[in-house]
């Protein structure tokens, strides 16, 4: 027997007895704010019979463009809360831990890809990622009966970008009251700070590193130019005064964006935490206050 065989047939009684020991559903990290205990998520999903739990692939369109995405949808026939989820730029992150664990408390999750990015059609702006969530909205509610959705409950998840996206789309969706902006990139206020200290070059390039159809780096830095007022989140808090948001960054660089909120939005939940842009050390927690969020009235 080699050491190598030897030393696998010893640690085999660890592997089973690892994997039979029971999990205790206390276990997790701890609380999360005021809102709730923190989320543990350690069980499977047992199938409903005649209505599992699965997965439809989606071609969603959009001004003329097939959006692609998929919706993740829980056991049960009825109508099911719905989160969409609003990747950032280009959008590395997905966030589908989060979306696994909606579904698996009764959440219908919906992903999809803006046009231009990562296999959908058309040209690739800011502004377009903002009409793609309104098309996207209006297209659950036209299938929410084939799709069992709740469209009296339809809620907004952004990362980054996405941040930046769910805070300028929530307010022209009249029926979507909650919005979450987890490290929202204000990019208006940034790039025109950029512009504004003479380091347009720069921004172009950074932009233009990452792969989206039919806009260049040069291109997206003029759109934000062209309209700053539509770009710069700090000039739309007003706008966010009837919506329950909750922001969540791992630095303090959204403060005053934040503030020019609260000022409108006095039940505004903004935390900064101890990690970084994709939030690697807290994603339990994470999905612990978007879930809390997610479901005071």
């Amino acid at each position: 027997m080699t050491p190598r065989t030897w030393l696998f047939v010893a640690l085999l009684p660890l592997f089973f007895a690892a994997c039979t020991s029971p999990v205790s559903p206390t276990t997790g990290p701890a609380p999360v704010g005021k809102d709730g205990p923190a989320f543990v998520d350690t069980a499977d999903i047992v199938w409903e019979e005649g209505a599992p739990a699965g997965m439809q692939e989606l071609q969603i369109p959009s001004a003329g463009s097939l959006l692609q995405g998929f919706l993740y949808t829980p056991n049960g026939k009825q109508p099911h809360p719905t989160l969409l989820l609003l990747h950032g730029f280009p959008g590395n992150e997905r966030n589908l831990d989060l979306a696994q664990a909606m579904r698996r408390h009764g959440w219908n999750v919906l992903y999809f890809d803006y046009r231009g990015s990562w296999g959908s059609q058309g040209t690739f702006s800011y502004r377009h990622c903002v009409e793609d969530v309104q098309h996207v909205v209006a297209w659950c509610k036209q299938y929410a009966d084939s799709l069992h959705i709740d469209t009296a409950n339809i809620a907004l998840f952004g990362h980054s970008m996405g941040g930046w996206t769910c805070l300028k789309a929530l307010p022209l969706l009249p029926g979507v009251k909650k919005g979450i902006a987890c490290s929202a990139w204000d990019l208006g206020a940034e790039l025109t700070e950029a512009h504004r200290g003479g380091n347009d070059a720069a921004a172009e390039k950074k932009l233009g590193q990452y792969f989206v159809l039919n806009s260049s780096g040069k291109q997206m830095m003029q759109a934000v130019l062209a309209d700053t007022s539509f770009h710069d989140l700090r000039h739309h808090g007003a706008d966010l005064k009837d919506k329950q948001v909750f922001m969540v960054d791992e630095h303090t660089g959204n403060e005053a964006l934040a503030d020019s909120i609260r000022t409108y939005n006095k039940g505004l939940r903004y935390e900064v935490w101890k990690t970084d842009h994709p939030f690697t050390n807290k994603r339990h927690a994470l999905i612990a206050a978007v879930m809390a969020f997610l479901e005071v009235k």
